[in-house]
């Protein structure tokens, strides 16, 4: 398998080069150079398979065993999941109304980016470790991705990790997630900006490709491979979950709700689409709305201004499927309230994006074909959304625990170099490595 950039002026690279690259040369995205073809019987003998076994299968599809012998692959992707409260990875919630809640949170940080990052990690230190190579990697996060990937790989030896975090844009629970993380590979900045801005200077580092190269640079964001391919996954699982049947001709379709930010997510399902998947990708956003007005209108121009929303993951512009739907912060209050009041299950705000997606086709008797609905996060990471919707929250001991953890976080003012502050902290770092090299026994 290979993979080539999406603008075509790059040369192509296997699924390590691939895993270790941020942007390729030229400012395109690595994709496979071509997508395999699942049959109809295939499909039927996956549908039997456990979460973690659909993971395997699909990425042996992707990850050549000259890479990872198969194997290696299976125990990597076991020990990536180890850490995962609930014994199936995902749980598939059935609840009145039609409504199917595919909860993807149950990892160690409550957020379904632990999911594809636990795997990233694990695919990184396997090619690390044969190589002997150190990396650091850069992460923007408007709220999970940065928790998920200090999990993944804090503590590790020959991984430094540099998290740009948005200041007062994140819930109070993301933040500490990251901030007290006090481990020596792990570094932490807090942006007096909003997503889109802390994404400028990482995007200038990664435009210098001789420094990407010289300082092993990488990235873990929407933007890395192998983090869409373990994604395309929990389409698959939420599809044989919700088909009535695998035995009429033409399978039958699943409507899929992908609540969305910088679009990951959804890329996962475009492609699971493409290799022969019969869902139907509904794109489910909050009032910054730049995936539904492209969609809808054809309207990729930016709003002024990101808006905070309760949906804070989500708060995103630059970032398309079939239909979608923008939802506001009152419908994400009610959505919530309504879910609680039919069913005594609480959504957290991005869920809720989905689920009122769901609703209004419900209320309007629609007919539809069978519905899942993605749950991205855990309502115990937003009390604050919690609080707005007028409801209660039995909140974990682990994150009640972070309230009292001491913190760390270097801040990055208005008015500061924030592209020449990243470049010396990596700079920095290299040298670091290079010390602690030259001192390791031959």
């Amino acid at each position: 398998m290979w993979y080539v950039s999406t603008r075509g002026m790059a040369p192509r690279i296997d699924f390590e080069g691939a895993l270790f690259s941020g942007y390729a040369p030229d400012g395109g995205l690595y994709m496979p150079e071509e997508l395999p073809q699942l049959s109809r019987e295939t499909l039927r003998e996956w549908s039997m398979l456990s979460y973690p076994s659909l993971v395997k299968e699909l990425c042996s599809l992707f990850i050549g065993p000259e890479l990872i012998p198969r194997d290696d692959l299976n125990d990597l992707i076991d020990r990536a999941f180890s850490r995962f409260r609930h014994r199936e990875v995902v749980h598939l919630s059935r609840l009145r109304n039609g409504l199917n809640v595919l909860e993807l949170w149950h990892g160690v940080t409550y957020a379904f980016k632990d999911m594809s990052l636990c795997c990233a990690a694990q695919f990184l230190q396997y090619f690390l470790q044969k190589r002997k190579r150190h990396i650091t990697v850069v992460v923007g996060t408007s709220g999970d991705t940065g928790s998920a990937a200090i999990e993944s790989v804090h503590g590790a030896k020959n991984v430094d990790i540099i998290v740009l975090l948005p200041k007062g844009h994140c819930t109070k629970i993301q933040e500490l997630q990251m901030t007290t993380v006090l481990r020596d590979n792990v570094h932490v900045f807090g942006v007096e900006g909003n997503s889109d801005e802390l994404d400028e200077p990482i995007k200038t580092v990664f435009a210098d490709v001789a420094f990407v190269k010289k300082h092993n640079l990488m990235s873990l964001n929407s933007i890395n491979w192998s983090r869409v391919l373990v994604q395309i996954a929990h389409h698959f699982f939420a599809y044989f979950r919700c088909a009535p049947s695998l035995d009429t001709h033409p399978l039958p379709p699943v409507e899929v709700v992908v609540p969305t930010g910088a679009a990951g997510n959804l890329a996962a399902g475009c492609i699971a689409q493409k290799m022969g998947l019969p869902i139907h990708l509904v794109v489910a956003v909050n009032s910054n709305d730049i995936i539904h007005r492209t969609i809808q209108w054809g309207d990729f121009s930016l709003s002024k201004a990101v808006k905070p929303t309760l949906a804070s993951a989500m708060d995103i512009q630059l970032a398309e499927a079939v239909t979608s739907q923008s939802v506001s912060d009152e419908a994400i209050t009610q959505t919530m309230g309504r879910c609680w009041q039919e069913n005594e299950y609480l959504l957290c705000p991005h869920s809720a994006v989905a689920v009122s997606c769901h609703y209004q086709q419900v209320d309007r008797q629609q007919p539809s074909p069978p519905r899942c609905c993605l749950a991205p996060a855990s309502a115990a990471k937003f009390p604050e959304a919690v609080r707005a919707a007028r409801l209660t929250l039995d909140t974990p001991a682990e994150i009640l625990a972070l309230e009292h953890k001491e913190t760390r976080c270097t801040p990055m003012r208005k008015g500061d170099d924030w592209t020449r502050m990243l470049r010396d902290t990596i700079e920095d770092l290299s040298q670091q490595w290079q010390g602690r090299f030259q001192n390791l026994p031959a």
